[in-house]
């Protein structure tokens, strides 16, 4: 897929494929960790004929801008980053469409601009920021799974990362990727990616900047005295929400909840399926999304 430079009003430049018909209902895809655009390979050949199809590589990878301070990767930053490029593209309103990173970037474009930008919402597996957090305190296997988001935050492995790229840190802390998964050519090509040390920190620098709290194992399984969830609106906007349940990152359990804090929700699960399921189950994805988008 081609891409183009687009040069937002905050200074960032942003690599974008910009698929299909100018005037079509726009769809705009926002990849997760540690991918690119090419997360929405699948739904971009299949949508392309009747909606334009955005997908950019975000702030921090590939060929975007990399800044390299932390604080340049806050939620408002990266949010703020997807209605500039809609902005630039002369999109007036849009259904978002999110993956890990990218549906938690979703899930704030989403209940930030619901109804005056953001016309539907699309998250494939990534928890809604109301209860990731309390999962994190409350759930074993959560807990444990998210434990690679210390070592990401850890500054004593920037030298690995700076000596072997991101693939050194992935090896040392991930437990759930699944090589045999993904085609031969694609894994190749985000290894590469993978060696620019400039988007290896821009791309963890996503952890470091979060709000998010992940406590070690050895703390208690309970929520914190004085601790309340984000005081975050309610979802009025149709929602889909695609879950993967063989997902070693994120159990199932982040489905519990979500219809008293959405209205209109879809809950699609995917069985037999691993984390990244746009190009995992992509028939399946296209199917869930095909009449929800033309509804």
């Amino acid at each position: 897929m081609e891409q183009k430079r687009v040069d937002l009003a905050n200074g960032i430049h942003l690599n974008v494929v910009d698929e299909g018909p100018v005037d079509a209902p726009a769809l705009i895809f926002l990849h997760g960790f540690p991918e690119s655009h090419r997360t929405w390979r699948h739904q971009i050949a299949h949508f392309k004929d009747r909606f334009r199809c955005i997908a950019p590589d975000q702030r921090g990878y590939r060929g975007s801008s990399k800044p390299q301070d932390v604080d340049a990767y806050t939620p408002d930053k990266l949010i703020g980053d997807i209605f500039l490029l809609a902005d630039a593209l002369s999109i007036p309103k849009f259904t978002i469409v999110g993956h890990d990173w990218g549906g938690a970037i979703a899930w704030g474009v989403a209940l930030g601009g619901q109804h005056m930008r953001v016309e539907r919402a699309v998250i494939a597996n990534a928890p809604h920021p109301a209860i990731f957090q309390k999962l994190l305190y409350t759930h074993p296997g959560q807990r444990e799974a998210s434990q690679y988001i210390r070592g990401f935050r850890d500054p004593a492995n920037d030298a690995l990362v700076k000596d072997e790229g991101l693939t050194g840190l992935m090896l040392k802390e991930v437990k759930w990727d699944r090589p045999a998964a993904m085609e031969p050519e694609e894994r190749e090509a985000l290894l590469r990616d993978w060696q620019n040390r400039d988007a290896a920190f821009g791309m963890l620098n996503y952890y470091r900047a979060s709000p998010m709290y992940v406590p070690t194992m050895d703390e208690p399984f309970e929520v914190p005295e004085g601790y309340s969830p984000p005081q975050l609106p309610k979802l009025t906007i149709p929602t889909m929400v695609i879950w993967a349940l063989d997902d070693l990152a994120l159990p199932p359990e982040n489905l519990e909840g979500l219809d008293a804090i959405i209205d209109p929700l879809t809950i699609v699960e995917v069985p037999d399926c691993g984390h990244f399921v746009p190009w995992e189950a992509p028939k399946k994805v296209n199917a869930a999304m095909e009449p929800f988008l033309t509804a």
